[in-house]
């Protein structure tokens, strides 16, 4: 599992049988699937922040200017 920050919201990912599954965390530890966001499978670790990033970029601010692998 890879914890992500995706300009401050928690997420992670995870890979499963050559496809990455992306979630939202919450603060209870509570985890649910994200089904709208596909990320491709030839994708590598280090590529998914700036795949994240693409797909969020909306969400950016001053505050949280990046997606940022947490772990």
């Amino acid at each position: 599992m890879i914890r992500v920050n995706v300009f401050g919201r928690s997420m992670s990912v995870r890979r499963v049988g050559g496809e990455w599954q992306l979630f939202n965390e919450s603060q209870t530890g509570m985890r649910a699937r994200v089904y709208d966001v596909v990320i491709p499978p030839e994708l590598t670790e280090d590529e998914l922040p700036g795949f994240l990033d693409d797909i969020y970029h909306e969400h950016a601010s001053e505050q949280h200017p990046s997606v940022v692998i947490e772990s």
